[in-house]
């Protein structure tokens, strides 16, 4: 990891994650290399990103290799639900005043501040948008950090409460996806910086800028309430089987590096309506589809974490109204993240010594 001090615009890459460098990211589509050198180019990629070592080769699109499974699809549903979740409007209240009732366990902390983590596509700021709108009771739409332009913006989104209820204590904190086409992704050390809180809110991001002591507004002494206390990977689960060889590992060491930090990591599986057809009639489905069982698995191999870490939700898209067992899913997965928000507070209470 780079020290604060260090030169960012000459250090190495991680997998297309660059430390302010303007290489391209393991998302998006490169330079061709011939077909002779495409086995040693792919080689010495993978290389790379174990030694964390500065590589310029690259690869054509149609040729980049998949992170591949073995094994047949699994079909047919299960008796009983993998995970007890109740489907019910009861349950749905239950989890609003849950999430409603939360309060970060530091007193100076005023909100949970999470970070979502995704490629383009994977569905972060659609998340953003239907949890909001389960507790406006309607579907909204919020606005979108954008993936249409280099130069991206972070942006922070403080849940707001039921009407006439006070705003929920958690903020979603949305960026970029990690990297798309021709375009360069979030680099690792400028997500290492909003984790760390030095970031400014709506600060646009540069490949060849990265964030330094000189960025306008740069926060030098982030406190708690700047830090990001939870990170949440967003994983889109009908692309899982066509991702790059390299996101496995480039997911895994970013993953070393932010529990280096401290900060705990949960991941979501979206999309889960395109990859079960059970599921899309009937969202209650969910825990007794195979299908998204193994998908599960396969998102946690990808990740490098255990299932128990990763939740399955539909966001809204096309719908109007609102479906009692989305919204289950969707808070859950809110839940699921405070749960692990709060373990950062515990493990940074301040520790006092006891009068003897």
């Amino acid at each position: 990891m780079q020290k604060d001090s260090e030169d960012k615009t000459k250090a190495p890459s991680l997998g297309g994650f660059a430390f302010g460098s303007t290489s391209t990211s393991i998302f998006g589509s490169t330079a061709a290399a011939n077909n002779g050198e495409r086995d040693s180019l792919c080689r010495a990629f993978n290389e790379s990103l174990s030694k964390v070592k500065a590589t310029s080769s690259t690869v054509k699109k149609e040729d980049k290799p998949s992170f591949t499974f073995t094994g047949a699809q699994p079909v047919g549903k299960l008796e009983c639900q993998w995970r007890d979740v109740e489907w019910t409007e009861e349950q749905k209240t239950t989890l609003m005043k849950t999430v409603s009732s939360y309060r970060p366990s530091i007193k100076d902390v005023t909100k949970a501040r999470v970070l979502l983590l995704g490629p383009v596509g994977s569905g972060k700021s659609s998340f953003i948008s239907s949890v909001q709108s389960v507790f406006d009771g309607r579907v909204t739409n919020r606005a979108m950090v954008g993936s249409t332009s280099t130069s991206f913006t972070k942006k922070s989104f403080s849940i707001r409460g039921q009407k006439g209820e006070d705003p929920n204590r958690l903020v979603l904190c949305d960026v970029m996806g990690l990297g798309n086409g021709e375009m360069t992704g979030l680099t690792l050390h400028d997500t290492l910086s909003i984790i760390k809180g030095h970031v400014p809110e709506g600060h646009k991001f540069s490949p060849d800028q990265p964030v330094s002591s000189e960025t306008v507004g740069y926060v030098k002494r982030p406190g708690l309430n700047e830090k990001i206390h939870c990170v949440a990977f967003v994983v889109n689960a009908s692309k899982i089987m066509s991702c790059p060889k390299g996101l496995s590992t480039t997911f895994q060491q970013l993953r070393e590096h932010i529990s280096d930090l401290g900060v705990h990591q949960v991941a979501l599986l979206t999309h889960i309506d395109q990859i079960c057809p059970e599921t899309a009639k009937d969202v209650a489905e969910v825990y007794k589809s195979r299908i998204i069982q193994d998908m599960m698995t396969k998102a946690g191999a990808l990740l490098g974490m255990s299932t128990s870490y990763i939740v399955p939700v539909k966001n809204y898209s096309s719908e109007l109204d609102l479906d009692v067992s989305t919204d289950i899913l969707l808070l859950g997965a809110v839940d699921h993240i405070l749960q692990y928000a709060d373990l950062y507070f515990q493990d940074n209470t301040p520790q006092f010594d006891e009068c003897v």
